[in-house]
């Protein structure tokens, strides 16, 4: 698995979930909304909408990428968060398409069911796919639930 495609999938998800998190300091604000403001928000919902393009096919290409086996229970989810992913981005594009964002409009974004599935679809994506410290460790050790030999190559 190449770097670049590691990197898309954290770049992707940062994108999403940040944006979600954006979302919620702007809700707070109370902005009205007027035309041509919010320029940062409207740069994160590009942001998103492009991480959110594609997203399933991506997700299927990186596990074949890596190998991993059995493909039908990841193309099967990879099919809903293409979908979830589908839905969240008609909601954006919606909001987008608004001469102005208020903080109201933005708190309904924040609370609509399909961005909420994609954030959290992307939560177990994310803990599925990521490198974990545990694929260092021996088989047989976390089979026995042991820590791995400790590396004594670098004690004085």
């Amino acid at each position: 698995m190449s770097d670049t495609v590691t990197a898309e999938l954290k770049n992707r998800i940062d994108a999403i979930e940040g944006g979600y998190e954006l979302f919620l300091s702007y809700a707070a604000k109370g902005a009205r909304g007027e035309p041509g403001t919010g320029g940062e928000l409207r740069s994160c919902l590009e942001r998103m909408d492009k991480a959110m393009d594609g997203l399933g096919e991506f997700l299927s290409g990186l596990v074949r990428g890596r190998g991993l086996e059995p493909l039908p229970p990841y193309d099967e989810f990879f099919e809903v968060i293409g979908r979830d992913a589908g839905r969240a981005q008609l909601a954006l594009r919606l909001v987008m398409a608004q001469p102005g964002i208020s903080s109201q409009i933005i708190d309904n974004l924040n609370a609509s069911v399909h961005l909420r599935a994609l954030l959290t679809d992307l939560f177990l994506v994310d803990e599925i796919l990521r490198p974990r410290a545990s694929d260092a460790i021996p088989a047989a050790a976390l089979a026995r639930e042991e820590p791995p030999p400790a590396d004594t190559s670098s004690t004085p």
